[in-house]
């Protein structure tokens, strides 16, 4: 079974209803609150990522979804589970960067930043997940000028028609 490079893997996928801007509370607009991060902050730096195969967002295709992120202001940490539209996506380390490389360009350095596949989603979810907390392969990855080029396009805004 070969795919031609412009195959689609997954031709027809689910589209969900993106969910409301969140209005932003007086204590957020006032500098002199500190304002703890949480996971619907960081579910809005991802949401509006661009899907490497479709013309649509990670939120559209529910790939990342606030439910399945859990943040530790106090612990420094940020967890991320992503859940591909197929379980056999080959686009899924790609998205896992994705995230990856835009909540590190976002957050403030102190957070430990972990993205993974939404267990029993994806078919080489070990693998992927092994890829994604390998520091050294993140690097490498971000170092292929090709690569990097695809992943600041997933995490470019998209212009408004």
């Amino acid at each position: 079974l070969s795919m031609s490079v412009n195959e689609l893997e997954n031709q027809n996928p689910n589209v969900f209803h993106k969910s409301a801007e969140r209005p932003s509370t007086l204590s957020e607009e006032d500098d002199s609150v500190a304002d703890e991060f949480d996971s619907r902050e960081v579910f809005d730096l991802i949401r509006d990522i661009n899907d490497p195969e479709h013309p649509l967002t990670l939120e559209e295709l529910h790939v990342v979804q606030e439910e399945l992120i859990s943040v530790n202001d106090e612990g420094n940490t940020v967890f991320v589970n992503f859940t591909p539209t197929i379980p056999h996506c080959s686009m899924a380390t790609l998205i896992g960067l994705s995230i990856r490389v835009k909540l590190l360009r976002c957050l403030p350095a102190r957070f430990k930043v972990t993205v993974e596949v939404t267990p029993g989603t994806h078919n080489a979810e070990k693998q992927v997940n092994k890829q994604l907390a390998d520091k050294e392969r993140v690097a490498a990855a971000l170092e292929n000028f090709h690569l990097i080029n695809v992943i600041n396009q997933c995490i470019a805004p998209r212009s408004k028609a």
